[in-house]
C-alpha cells in the first residue's frame, strides 16, 4: 500500500512541514497556469534514469523493475514520463484514507520489511476498527519484491488464507 496523499502532502516519512506545504503549492498553481497556456502539461519525470551511483535503495528497486523487461511498459507513468507535474494538487487535497475507520468489509495490507513504504501500512492499520482486517508484514522483503514475486516471497497461501475466510 502506498497512501498517496500523504507522501504528495507531507513529502517521505512526513518531512514538510505547512510552509514547505505552502511552498510546494505556489510552485504547482504557478505550474498549473503554465500549462492552461501551452495548452498541454508537463511531466514530471518516471524513474530516474540513467541511475545515479548514490540513488536511495527504492529508487535503485524501482529502476530495476520499471527501466528493465520486468515491469517496463510504454504506457507506464513510472517506466517513462511520469505523472502530470500537477498531479499532486489532487492528492495535497485529497486525503484518501480520511475516513478508513469506517470500512467495514475485510482489509488486508501487505508491506515488505524493509520498504521504504512501510509505515504507510502500519499507519493505516493503525486506524482500522474491526476483527476482519489484518496486516502481513512480508520478513526480508523490499517494496518491489512484492511487484513480481521474482524474489519468491509473495505468501499466497496467506492471501487465500484470509481471503476464503472474509470474502464470501
Amino acid at each position: 500500500m502506498y497512501d498517496m496523499s500523504r507522501v504528495n502532502a507531507n513529502g517521505y516519512f512526513d518531512s514538510m512541514d505547512a510552509d514547505a506545504r505552502y511552498e510546494l503549492r505556489k510552485q504547482l498553481n504557478a505550474q498549473r497556469t503554465v500549462d492552461a497556456k501551452n495548452g498541454s502539461f508537463a511531466l514530471g519525470g518516471g524513474v530516474v534514469d540513467p541511475l545515479p551511483v548514490d540513488a536511495p535503495e527504492f529508487v535503485k528497486d524501482y529502476h530495476s523493475y520499471y527501466k528493465t523487461d520486468r515491469g517496463y511498459h510504454e504506457r507506464s507513468l513510472n517506466s517513462n514520463g511520469g505523472w502530470n507535474k500537477t498531479s499532486a494538487l489532487s492528492f495535497i487535497n485529497m486525503p484518501l484514507l480520511a475516513y478508513s475507520d469506517e470500512i467495514r468489509t475485510a482489509v488486508l495490507l501487505v508491506h515488505g520489511e524493509k520498504a521504504h513504504s512501510r509505515y504507510f501500512s502500519e499507519d493505516a492499520f493503525k486506524k482500522l476498527k474491526g476483527d476482519n482486517k489484518e496486516l502481513l508484514i512480508i520478513p526480508g522483503a523490499s517494496h518491489v519484491d512484492l511487484y513480481d514475486n521474482q524474489a519468491g516471497v509473495i505468501p499466497y497461501d496467506k492471501m487465500e488464507r484470509f481471503f476464503r475466510a472474509n470474502l464470501k
